[in-house]
């Protein structure tokens, strides 16, 4: 394969693992209009949370860094992609303990928001029994 092609395939993988990080911390929204989506965003959240807390490695990191590699010659000096992505995955003052906090934060803030989607759903099904014939 072309080396231009490994370096589009990890900027692809870097809007993958870019979509991943705002659904696992968003995807809880989704839910209340789409319900079915909580079979995916609750281990997402979860492995997300994970990932922070144990200072992990994403399997999508070592795959992008792989294709990187195979990228013998970059398709511009730097990607839009390297440019503007990639410092919203990985900031330069990214520590430990920060990784916690973040990961701490995405578990707890998606648990309340499941709280009020069950909340909702609740209620929901309350009225529909009081309004049946």
């Amino acid at each position: 394969m072309s080396p231009s092609i490994y370096a589009f395939l990890a900027d692809a993988v870097v809007v993958l693992h870019l979509l991943f990080v705002v659904f696992a911390c968003l995807g809880g929204v989704l839910v209340f209009r789409f319900a079915w989506l909580k079979w995916l965003h609750i281990p997402a959240f979860l492995w997300a949370g994970y990932i922070e807390i144990t200072g992990g490695i994403c399997p999508l990191t070592p795959l992008e860094n792989r294709l990187r590699f195979l990228s013998t010659e970059p398709m511009y000096a730097t990607s839009f992609i390297e440019r503007y992505v990639w410092n919203l995955l990985y900031p330069a003052e990214l520590s430990h303990g920060l990784q916690v906090t973040l990961g701490v934060g995405l578990i707890v803030i998606n648990l309340a928001v499941y709280a009020v989607v069950l909340t909702h759903y609740r209620r929901s099904q309350t009225r529909q029994r009081t309004v049946a014939p």
